[in-house]
């Protein structure tokens, strides 16, 4: 007796972006750690030197976390107000932050006062930074103006006063001390150049700055804000050489990766789209559950830290390969059967006299191939309508209906079903039947459906309501079809319209006469 012979699975073309480098890279971080805030996370920055800790600014407080740690390891609180944008010095010594009372203060990371404090400011700081030589800070402010001080004496070093609104996001070049970028609320981008004690190039963004980010080579410059990511060529005075729209709210962030090679940028839509800085295309988004507002990623790109405006502190590490044992400090490998052990008996040559004994190979099969096996069609319909089934792998739903079908039962499994069952079967109709994939199956069997339990309308609502949608959808898919159809007549009438025109007149040919008309519309035609 032959053994049964399982239902074909049928392959159809998948949908939807295909798996990238980048989609494969990006998932492997781990599920995030969320840790809980006194208020909406402004800024997050990292330390340039090891072990990496990050400044976590949040309502009064300054918070420094360790790369792994869901404690602050030391926190900054001597603020009267809110405190904003906490930033390290380029050897990771020394942190300045802002504050709501107008008040720049300026820490010592092994101590909790602060060392200096530079008044000037009339309202609320939110741009703080130290330049490349580590001895000047740069603060900007609500009260329109950018200000430059010196570190030691805290004495104000010089006032710009260009913007006309909020500067709310600002940073330094680390190749020249001198050149600072900063972003207001006026929708500019400004260059300043602390030695011409001006600015020496404005872009106009368009919309109010959230975010400005300038590349480490200083060619580039990205600016962020409304619902627009925008990219500037500094070696060709700002000129603009990108607009990118991938967001459907504010952009509040932008961060660089390690190698400089992916652009991410965060908004209040709670997505951090991720980009190539070759292409300035999307290659991966990734999804939080609140709006954003501060982004930071770690060295080698071992964790994404994210801030929201619901005070959660979002933090996904990404996941190492596994590493070898260190025996007496000498690393090994984990042990593995050796290639030996595959190939034995592979090569092996029967010999003359030798019986050849086959070892029967048990053919496992899925749960609808039992039922099928054993002739319980309905119970093998059932199998395939499961959730898990139908949702994620409709293909082979369809596959058995078509086994079914070919068998001649599968009106007979669709029969005798009750209200639920009935109303899981119209779901997944109506759910693929305009799917260009299934179409010519399940329309097979809506006919078969709507046969079997046209006596049974206007007994449920609930089913009523299901037939309702497929009629709607096969109405909306004919019309759609017709649609198609005219404009294909109208393509084929222009294209053989064109033809007409390209055969009439032929360069070189005798017999060619001028049609009368007006001097614009005298055309050859062939006689």
């Amino acid at each position: 007796m032959t053994s049964y012979k399982p239902t074909v699975i049928q392959s159809y073309p998948k949908l939807g972006n295909s798996v990238t480098q980048d989609t494969l890279y990006w998932k492997k971080y781990k599920s995030a750690v969320q840790i809980k805030e006194f208020g909406a996370v402004t800024n997050i920055d990292i330390s340039p030197v090891a072990p990496y800790n990050y400044a976590v600014a949040a309502s009064t407080r300054i918070h420094v976390y360790g790369q792994y740690s869901q404690e602050p390891r030391k926190t900054f609180s001597r603020f009267n107000d809110v405190a904003y944008c906490g930033t390290y010095r380029g050897d990771g010594k020394l942190l300045v932050a802002g504050c709501e009372d107008g008040v720049v203060r300026l820490f010592d990371i092994e101590g909790r006062t602060a060392l200096r404090q530079y008044k000037g400011h009339t309202k609320a700081v939110q741009v703080t930074g130290f330049t490349s030589d580590k001895y000047r800070v740069i603060s900007g402010s609500d009260d329109y103006s950018v200000r430059l001080w010196d570190v030691s004496s805290a004495r104000e070093l010089y006032n710009f006063t260009e913007h006309i609104d909020y500067v709310r996001c600002g940073c330094t070049s680390k190749l020249n001390a001198d050149l600072f970028v900063t972003g207001s609320y006026d929708h500019t981008v400004k260059l300043f150049d602390a030695r011409l004690d001006k600015s020496v190039m404005t872009m106009d963004h368009g919309q109010p700055v959230e975010s400005v980010l300038l590349f480490p080579s200083g060619g580039l410059l990205v600016s962020a804000g409304g619902r627009f990511v925008k990219v500037w060529d500094m070696l060709k005075g700002g000129q603009l050489l990108a607009s990118l729209r991938n967001h459907h709210k504010t952009v509040t962030c932008l961060c660089l990766n390690s190698s400089g090679q992916r652009l991410l940028s965060g908004s209040l839509d709670r997505h951090v789209k991720i980009y190539s800085t070759s292409t300035y295309k999307v290659v991966h988004t990734l999804n939080y559950s609140a709006s954003i507002l501060s982004l930071a990623i770690m060295p080698e790109d071992k964790a994404i830290i994210v801030g929201m405006t619901n005070s959660v502190l979002n933090i996904r590490h990404r996941k190492e390969n596994a590493k070898n044992h260190v025996v007496d400090g000498v690393e090994k490998k984990g042990k593995r059967p050796s290639y030996r052990y595959f190939i034995k008996g592979k090569d092996y040559l029967p010999k003359k006299g030798d019986f050849w004994v086959s070892k029967p190979v048990q053919q496992h099969l899925k749960k609808y191939d039992k039922l099928l096996k054993s002739f319980q069609v309905s119970l093998a319909l059932d199998a395939v309508l499961e959730s898990q089934v139908r949702v994620k792998t409709p293909e082979v739903t369809i596959s058995v209906m078509k086994e079914l079908n070919r068998r001649g039962t599968l009106q007979n499994a669709l029969a005798g079903r009750d209200e639920k069952q009935l109303i899981t079967i119209l779901n997944f109709l109506n759910r693929n039947v305009v799917d260009p994939r299934f179409t010519p199956d399940l329309v097979n069997v809506a006919e078969m459906i709507v046969d079997i339990y046209s006596s049974v309308i206007g007994e449920s609502s609930l089913v009523d309501k299901q037939f309702i949608k497929l009629q709607e959808l096969i109405e909306r898919e004919i019309d759609y079809q017709e649609e198609l159809l005219g404009v294909l007549g109208m393509m084929d009438t222009l294209f053989a319209t064109m033809a007409t025109k390209k055969e009439a007149f032929v360069p070189g040919n005798q017999n060619c006469t001028l049609i009368a008309g007006t001097e614009q519309d005298k055309t050859m035609a062939v006689v």
